[in-house]
């Protein structure tokens, strides 16, 4: 039997999964390793645990006589910086890393606001690789001598498992050192930035043969190819069958994303969303990145004290702690009591900028905010009012790509989130589209093997739909209307006060 493998190198874990031609998953491992925050904003991870981690997969997984091909997916916008031999030089600075505020100033007066975002795409994010490229030059000068090679966290995997220093596309558009539009590596941004052409991997795109597995460097055997592979949510993107113009996906995990597919660049020049190149040949993506979904959704889950399952009104589902004392609710007790709330939570708003804030308002002093809140409300509307801040800031987030001529007729909701059955229909009401859930969301780890069948002239069939789409229910999305509109005005209004409050 013919198979595939797909590697998703994740913050917090790796995952190895191994794929039949017909998207059936065979055998998946996870491995996990920390996160390091040597200072206050800080956030690194040892390349090496991602490589143990890779190891471990590969042998959990078996099956080897039959891999045709290996994909690669991972986190965005980290620096793996090495030596002449191939050595990591320090640990890697990852994507949630925000000690380079100093440095998207500095990105920004060299390149110029307008011109950054023409040729990549966003204006300059703390998140970015590039910014930290300039971190590093500014701050660690001894470390920047001896750096003779650029990669990105799954690139690290690949010249691991090849030997070649490579990258694709669409997570090489996270860097901010791409021009988008021609698919290569802007001359202009390293000439303005003086960053050696030559300490950048070579670019593929997402489906092409990068290299082949060396001897003796995993339990695979040699000579198998290796595909460019994508950036995590553009290899989710191929995993749900996101390939074509109209066609996006909505996924709610800790933070949350709308991806959608364009046949050309669409950038915004405010830099609301993000304009990156697709996992697709000849296609491009616009992207919303929310900091605090699900996320919000955990802490208030966490915050509420155990307590007794009669004191919960008619949350039936099972309780996810147990315990005589009390149990803190599930997930599904959270639905259950938000849906006996009506639309608005008893006028209560919630914006959730637990984390900060990068779509549409790039705003790292944003914080969450419970506007309205009264005597009135209990735990209930709180939740019910944090399920549809959520809601609402993805809304607002498609209504930036429909500004920007990216019209999606159809949405896929994968994530976590996407196992509630009122936030399904919540985002179904408020984007006034159909929206659907996958028989298997494997995510990014299932596209990543797509691509390397892709690669070798083979193919992995995507999951099909797992239920009849939920309606979007005309009544209820006029319902929801005044408070969208009111949760919109707020931000605005708050810009200042946030940076008021951070500088105290």
């Amino acid at each position: 039997m013919r198979t595939y493998i797909g590697i998703d190198v994740g913050t917090s874990g790796t995952k190895t999964a191994l794929f039949s031609g017909g998207g059936e998953l065979i055998a998946s491992h996870t491995s996990e390793y920390p996160m390091y925050q040597p200072n206050n904003g800080w956030a690194e991870q040892d390349p090496l645990d991602w490589w143990n981690a890779v190891l471990d997969g590969i042998r959990a997984v078996g099956h080897y006589d039959g891999v045709r091909a290996i994909g690669l997916s991972g986190q965005m916008h980290g620096l793996v910086m090495l030596d002449g031999n191939g050595e990591v030089l320090r640990p890697a600075i990852i994507w949630c890393d925000q000690r380079t505020s100093k440095e998207a100033a500095q990105l920004t007066e060299l390149i110029g606001a307008e011109r950054l975002i023409r040729l990549t795409g966003n204006p300059a994010m703390t998140g970015f690789t590039a910014a930290k490229i300039l971190w590093v030059r500014n701050n660690e000068p001894h470390i920047w001598e001896r750096c003779r090679h650029i990669l990105l966290p799954k690139d690290y995997i690949r010249y691991k498992l090849t030997g070649e220093f490579a990258t694709e596309v669409s997570d090489a558009s996270g860097m901010q050192l791409m021009d988008i539009s021609a698919r290569d590596w802007s001359g202009e941004i390293l000439t303005k930035l003086q960053i050696d052409r030559a300490l950048l991997p070579k670019m593929y795109e997402s489906p092409d043969v990068t290299g082949v597995t060396l001897a003796n460097v995993s339990a695979l055997p040699a000579g198998i190819p290796v595909a460019g592979g994508a950036g995590d949510n553009a290899a989710a993107a191929i995993g749900c069958g996101i390939t074509a113009e109209g066609k996006a996906f909505t996924t709610i995990g800790s933070s949350a994303v709308v991806y959608a597919v364009s046949d050309k660049p669409r950038i915004d020049v405010q830099g609301r969303v993000h304009a990156l190149c697709a996992s697709v040949p000849g296609k491009w993506t616009v992207m919303s990145c929310t900091q605090g979904a699900g996320l919000s959704l955990k802490w208030l889950r966490d915050l509420l004290p155990p307590t007794p399952l009669k004191e919960w009104g008619n949350a039936k589902a099972p309780l996810s702690e147990g315990g005589q004392g009390g149990s803190r609710l599930s997930y599904s007790q959270m639905d259950a009591l938000a849906a006996d709330v009506p639309i608005g939570a008893e006028k209560l708003i919630f914006l959730p900028y637990l984390m900060g804030e990068r779509s549409p308002h790039p705003d790292a002093d944003a914080r969450g905010v419970f506007f309205g809140l009264s005597a009135i409300h209990g735990n209930a509307q709180i939740i019910r009012a944090v399920l549809e801040g959520v809601a609402y800031s993805q809304r607002e987030c498609l209504d930036v790509f429909r500004e920007m001529g990216v019209e999606v007729g159809d949405m896929t909701f994968t994530g976590g989130g996407s196992k509630s059955e009122l936030w399904r229909q919540m985002l179904s009401d408020l984007y006034n589209c159909p929206v659907k859930t996958l028989s298997r969301d494997e995510g990014a780890a299932l596209g990543a093997a797509m691509l390397a069948a892709q690669s070798v002239g083979d193919s992995v069939s995507p999951p099909t739909n797992s239920s009849e789409a939920v309606i979007p229910n005309r009544e209820r999305s006029a319902e929801y209307e005044p408070y969208y509109q009111l949760y919109k005005s707020l931000y605005p209004v708050l810009r200042e006060s946030y940076k008021s409050l951070a500088a105290l």
